[in-house]
């Protein structure tokens, strides 16, 4: 029987970047053009055995990227044990890559310094539209010692890969984790007060 350990991940990136998509293909292997926006935070898990005796249990905090919601995002990283910083390969570098540059700053300053961090360029099934060159994901994230990936959340490429990875460095006795504060009156999508339509494929 395996172990299985559980572990906090959280998403962050610009909002219709593809966050709550790539986690929905993971967690449910299911995708949708059209997603309404993130209002404050969506929890879901998804459980991945690296081998017969050890088993992951991700705990995935899925972050509103509107801007009014950024002063929630430290609730959700402080305590976290990995983080998947999102961004639009199909937009130019300037917006959601240099949004996802800003996360990763934020992390190094306030998450814990042990988090495990993976930099993904979302929409590889749109790499004809390419605005943002894979080298740049790539170069920065060597020099900041993050993992990096590119995935489609449409297609599924890359995606259970990506969490696989980072499954992988998480150490197999982690800390005992506290509950994010404030979680508890945290609205998850599909409940309460609607966000506005957004593709996020």
């Amino acid at each position: 029987m395996s172990r299985t350990t559980s572990f906090k991940l959280v998403l962050l990136g610009e909002s219709a970047v593809g966050k709550s998509s790539l986690v929905l293909r993971f967690v449910r292997n299911e995708f949708s053009d059209f997603r309404e926006s993130t209002i404050g935070a969506a929890f879901l898990t998804q459980t991945v055995n690296l081998d017969e005796n050890t088993a992951i249990k991700f705990e995935i905090w899925d972050t509103a990227g509107q801007e009014r919601y950024k002063s929630l995002a430290p609730i959700y990283f402080r305590n976290s044990n990995a983080a998947v910083i999102v961004y639009d390969i199909t937009q130019p570098p300037e917006t959601s890559f240099e949004k996802a540059k800003s996360w990763v700053r934020e992390l190094q300053r306030q998450a814990d310094p042990s988090i495990v961090i993976m930099l993904v360029g979302n929409k590889a099934d749109l790499a004809a539209n390419r605005k943002t060159p894979k080298e740049m994901g790539e170069q920065y994230a060597q020099e900041e010692g993050l993992l990096f990936a590119e995935a489609s959340a449409k297609s599924g490429t890359g995606v259970e890969e990506l969490f696989m990875e980072i499954a992988r460095k998480l150490p197999t006795n982690p800390l005992p984790q506290r509950a994010a504060p404030g979680a508890k009156g945290v609205k998850v999508q599909g409940q309460g007060e609607q966000g506005q339509s957004a593709c996020t494929c």
